[in-house]
């Protein structure tokens, strides 16, 4: 088991399946309601590079699932799914700094993001609890 192989994928996880959010936020902006799309598509009035966008983010959702399943080969689950919430910090941050995305910035958010963030870090820092509870007695 390599733990360093496994968080450098489950990091990889986080960067695709928060730039799929990003993407995928993005592109619906810019395109028309789900249930309009053949007709927009038929009309020409779509915007192709947000249908681009769209498809890329569905394969960056894929190619995160694969570097999942790759992390969960090495990590411990109680680590790997920590690092999910890594994702979810990365958005807001991203979302609320990028103009394209005009999103809210509040200091309370902030503050439940830098927790988050703590809270990943400490998880992750600490050893195993097995050898913890081998290292104790």
């Amino acid at each position: 088991m390599s733990l360093g192989r496994g968080i450098a994928f489950g990091m990889a996880s986080v960067v695709l399946v928060s730039t799929a959010q990003l993407g995928m936020r993005w592109s619906m902006s810019h395109l028309p309601l789900p249930a309009q799309w053949w007709t927009a598509l038929q009309d020409g009035t779509v915007d192709p590079f947000a249908v681009a966008v769209v498809l890329s983010a569905i394969l960056a959702y894929g190619l995160s699932m694969l570097c999942w399943l790759l992390a969960l080969r090495d990590l411990p689950l109680g680590r790997a799914y920590s690092l999910l919430s890594i994702s979810y910090a990365l958005v807001y941050l991203l979302a609320a700094s990028l103009p394209l995305f005009n999103e809210d910035f509040s200091l309370s958010r902030s503050l439940g993001v830098a927790l988050v963030i703590l809270g990943v870090i400490t998880i992750n820092s600490r050893s195993n609890s097995t050898s913890d509870l081998r290292n104790a007695s």
